[in-house]
């Protein structure tokens, strides 16, 4: 959402040209008689308390007799034009000129603009009738001008006029309680005119924040409610806040607007300020905070409130000073705080907040067009540029109306220069309101921030925060959560979800599915904080851009500033002859280094023991130098590198929780695993030359991960493995080898993947893994037998897979209270005739949710009458590739029900009773004997039915009458209202017209 506004700061906002109103109040005054008291007070009013946009002429000396064209656009460009009409006002040619423009603006424009006369130690009358002072005053102008002079006849009028308006005047009142009622008045004749479609401005953006905001304030309720408005700089808090205390001020008896950025350090001024509408002059007894919270508490306890703390940040207790709770204001108050740091309102209890983000597309398109072409749709030949700062700006309103103003009236070739510029220069503007929120962090945090920017951004959330332990030896979990309290960084959900599912079903990780990111400018921001370190590259503590760490490495000017090097290549690239791969001797204090994609020539001697974090892909050696002694080294990751060993000698790393040595085709031995005792995470993926693990492995207390996937010729395991944090153990096609024996104290092993190897006899030990929920042991051909009824002890089991195991013996024992989700291959077929299949005790599997029978040459019988109470949970039923018939009735019974595939059933004569369920997909493609619905098909309703799919394409046996039945049931689903249905049959395209046709799809 977004608006924008005259305020910098605030640009959430409003799109701006051409406003029509540049200022909301035009004051007219006589300086010699009002500037330094009564006009400055009530301009303070007007423009600081009250939030008016207030135009006064700050000129002191009044020079020459034509009045200047800023004055005149400023009056054209006034909603409302305060005349203070004081004793020498008509003395001034200037004034009299201001009036006149005044008087003509008013009754030639359509704007409606208003007037409102203030009688200043005048009467009225004198200045209708233009007596006393103002009589003195034209007879001196007639002697100049000339009595007859049209001039002074339009001077007289435009004071008669103005005399004749309702306005305000000073008798019988304190300069104070005049300025009150002139609020009043402008209140009344400025506000109501502010709403979304005559607010003086162009909004874009704002009118769901709107209309939370008026949840939120809830105008009809009496309790004192506090709201915060949170997000990063520059997407609109401050002028959403000010939009809403422009509409809502006038119901309040005390509206203060408090500008705490522009006032930090000025408490007792800002409490004050709150304090001057009840107080007026003895305001001045505040003269310390202490005092000042008394005065609040006592003062606004039986007022009408609405008060906004704009721009509150985490390091100070301003908002205990200025509006402590509830208790300090009256029935009906509202608290608007506007800050960066959601943790200001967690510290102040503040449960009522509106976050802010940043535009989409469709709207950062018009708020940009409109500051770039002051139009609505971009210029003929600038929309793909357009498109380009709008990616750039990332939906921020602050750039995109920075970026747009830039751009006004520019030539094309100047935008793509502008776009070149940016993509190396950031602007200097929109950085330096987003480092506002960086300044506000400690040295650990700011530490950390410049880490996530430069090396982490993207990453899985739960990867971020092991790989800031591993380099700061420390859980850093408190500062990432004030880097997205501060808006400095998010946890957003992966758009890879699905594909992260698959790679946790398989074991390939254990993240989470949410990744830390950070909006593009604020790590442009971040990037800049750190260039502005030195000019040098080799002077700076982060290195990441490709020219700069190559310039590094190729004149070697690497120094002891540099904390982190990350360069990762979008494909293969040779770093050449003149790489120095030896400037790594002059670092000494790095802590991070990641390459990928990088090809260098020579070997590394030289790596620094300063390193906690090593990634280095495609890395060139056999082997780690000799001298590398990295004990402070928490991860090591080298993919498709070119290591036959790691070391040669046994290598004490105390803090190594990761290695990663997956597609390293070369190596061929690893390490003595009794020097690494803290190691998590070992993968060796595809090391086709790996012969044996290391046996020091089988032993170790704390490895949660051990991936061996596709090690093809390593030809054996330790007999037994005792690890006891073990969590996942994938031997996936590790063709060679068989599953080993399990110590009792396995009880956190949770996946077992172990397809495709040369396992015979499933160990009985496979009962001490209490804790298992998955188990593949399919395409195991050399598997002969199961272990009893050891298998069915593992009650926590939801997903077993043994097919394709032809040698296998039968053998599934007593399931007792085994719960199962899934279990292709379950069943075996022993012969092409006979299908050996046992369905467990009515309620033993109540968790399964698929069951998959397909291909197993089940017949008429096999699938019991009872399987509603077998399989109570059953969503999905694959019996496809099957021989039977018919299906029993009970399959409608079957309430959670959604898929059933009866693909390639040959010999299905008729479709089985469906259940009525929210959703159903029926898969019966190439079912050769499908003639008919089943009876109660053709006549059944489907109260609860949402979405609906039958697919029965290639069904060359079905009677004349097949297509009219099923074509009858779709109508009745029509009827009833299903939003979703699907039919597919390209056997008779006809009909599928028809279908169409009549169903409007």
């Amino acid at each position: 959402m977004a608006l924008s506004t005259h305020r910098a700061s605030s640009s959430l906002a409003w799109a701006e040209p051409p406003p029509r109103w540049n200022y909301d109040i035009f004051l007219s005054f006589r300086g010699e008689d009002t500037r330094t008291g009564f006009v400055s007070h009530l301009y303070h009013e007007l423009q600081y308390r009250q939030v008016f946009k207030t135009f006064k002429d700050d000129r002191v000396l009044e020079l020459g007799d034509i009045i200047s064209l800023e004055l005149l656009r400023a009056i054209e460009q006034s909603h409302l034009a305060i005349v203070v009409l004081s004793p020498n006002y008509a003395s001034s040619t200037w004034c009299l000129d201001e009036l006149s423009k005044i008087i003509e603006s008013m009754e030639t424009e359509s704007k409606r603009k208003r007037i409102l006369p203030v009688f200043f130690n005048v009467e009225p009358s004198d200045v209708r009738n233009q007596t006393k002072s103002f009589d003195e005053a034209f007879a001196k102008h007639e002697a100049k001008f000339g009595k007859d002079s049209e001039k002074v006849k339009k001077w007289r009028a435009a004071l008669r006029e103005v005399a004749g308006l309702t306005g305000c005047d000073l008798k019988d009142k304190s300069e104070s309680k005049l300025i009150e009622v002139i609020v009043k008045s402008v209140r009344e004749k400025v506000l109501p005119t502010i709403t979304l479609s005559d607010s003086g401005e162009k909004l874009v953006g704002i009118e769901f924040r709107l209309r939370q905001m008026g949840l939120l304030l809830a105008p009809e309720e009496k309790d004192v409610r506090f709201i915060g408005i949170w997000g990063m700089g520059g997407v609109g808090k401050t002028t959403l806040a000010e939009l809403v205390y422009k509409r809502f001020a006038h119901d309040f008896d005390v509206a203060e607007f408090l500008d705490v950025r522009n006032n930090h350090g000025q408490l007792v001024n800002l409490q004050k300020q709150i304090l001057f509408p009840v107080l007026k002059e003895n305001v001045s007894q505040v003269w310390d905070v202490r005092r000042g919270k008394n005065f609040i508490r006592q003062c606004m306890s039986n007022k009408k409130v609405l008060l906004v703390v704009d721009d509150v940040d985490s390091c100070c207790d301003l908002l205990e000073k200025v509006a402590g709770d509830e208790s300090w204001f009256g029935d009906a108050s509202r608290i608007i705080v506007t800050t960066r740091d959601k943790r200001v309102l967690v510290e102040n209890d503040i449960k009522l907040s509106v976050g802010l983000v940043g535009l989409n597309v469709h709207d950062a398109l018009e708020l940009f067009t409109h500051s770039a072409f002051k139009k609505d749709q971009p210029e003929e030949g600038f929309s793909e540029l357009s498109k380009c700062f709008i990616d750039y700006a990332e939906g921020l309103p602050l750039a995109l109306i920075i970026l747009g103003k830039s751009l006004y009236k520019r030539d094309l070739e100047t935008w793509r220069s502008a776009l070149e510029i940016l993509k190396r220069i950031p602007n200097r503007t929109i950085l330096d309101s987003l480092k506002l929120s960086y300044d506000a962090l400690d040295d650990l945090q700011q530490k950390i921030f410049l880490d996530i920017a430069f090396f982490y951004k993207g990453m899985e959330e739960g990867r971020v925060n092991q790989m800031l332990e591993y380099c700061n030896g420390f859980n850093c979990l408190f500062v990432t959560e004030v880097l997205i309290e501060k808006s400095l960084i998010t946890i957003e959900l992966r758009p890879d979800f699905i594909e992260m599912q698959y790679a946790d079903r398989v074991g390939m990780h254990g993240w989470g599915h949410y990744k830390v990111e950070m909006h593009g400018l604020v790590q442009e921001m971040a990037r800049r904080i750190v260039r502005e370190e030195s000019e040098e590259p080799g002077l700076r503590s982060r290195l990441c851009n490709r020219d700069d760490i190559f310039d590094v490495f190729t004149r070697n000017t690497g120094t002891d500033a540099i904390r982190g090097i990350r360069l990762c290549l979008p494909s293969l690239e040779e770093a050449g002859s003149s790489w120095n791969i030896e400037s790594f001797s002059r670092m000494p204090k790095l802590m991070f280094l990641e390459f990928d994609n990088l090809i260098i020539g020579s070997d590394p001697k030289f790596l620094p023991n300063s390193l906690r974090i090593l990634i280095w892909n495609w890395y060139p050696s056999e082997s780690l130098p000799a001298s590398f002694r990295p004990n402070s080294l928490g991860e090591l990751k080298m993919q498709r590198s070119n290591l036959v060993r790691l070391w040669d000698e046994r290598q004490d790393l105390p803090n190594l929780k990761c290695m990663d040595l997956s597609e390293s085709k070369n190596l061929k031995e690893t390490p003595d695993f009794t020097g690494i005792p803290n190691l998590e995470e070992l993968n060796l993926t595809n090391c086709d030359s790996l012969v044996e693990v290391h046996p020091s492995i089988a032993v170790n207390k704390k490895l949660k991960r051990l991936i061996l996937e596709q090690c093809k010729n390593v030809n054996s395991l330790p007999s037994k493995i005792e690890m006891d944090s073990l969590e996942v153990l994938n031997l996936a096609y590790c063709s060679k080898v068989k599953i080993p024996e399990f110590g009792e104290g396995m009880k956190n092993l949770s996946i077992l993947l172990a397809p495709g190897t040369a396992t015979e006899e499933l160990t009985s030990s496979i009962e001490h893994l209490v804790g298992l929920t998955r188990l593949n042991i399919s395409d195991s051909k050399s598997l002969q037998s199961l272990p009893g009824t050891a298998i069915f002890k593992l009650k926590s089991l939801e997903e077993l897979c043994m097919g394709k195991c032809p040698k296998i013996v039968e053998n599934t024992g007593e399931t007792g209270c085994l719960k199962l989700r899934m279990s292709k291959g379950l069943f075996k077929r022993e012969s092409p005739e006979r299908a050996c299949l046992a369905l467990p005790c009515p309620r033993a599997l109540p968790s399964l949710r698929w069951l998959d029978l397909h291909d197993c040459n089940l017949c008429r019988g096999v699938i019991p009458n009872d399987i509603v109470y077998c399989l109570p949970s059953l969503e999905g039923l694959n019996l496809a590739g099957n021989n039977f018939v018919s299906l029993p009735a009970s399959i409608k019974c079957l309430s959670k029900l959604r898929f059933i595939n009866l693909s390639r059933c040959k010999w299905l004569k008729q479709l089985p009773d469906l259940p009525s369920n929210e959703r159903l997909a029926v898969w019966a493609d190439n079912c050769d004997s499908l003639k008919m619905l089943s009876e109660p098909l053709q006549r059944v309703r489907f109260p609860k039915l949402q979405r609906f799919c039958l697919i029965t394409v290639n069904c060359f046996g079905c009677q004349s009458g097949f297509n009219s039945e099923i074509f009858s049931m779709l109508r009745r689903l029509a009827a009833e209202g299903i939003p979703r249905y699907c039919f597919d049959d390209y056997t008779n395209l006809s009909f599928r017209s028809k279908i169409c046709k009549w169903f409007d799809i």
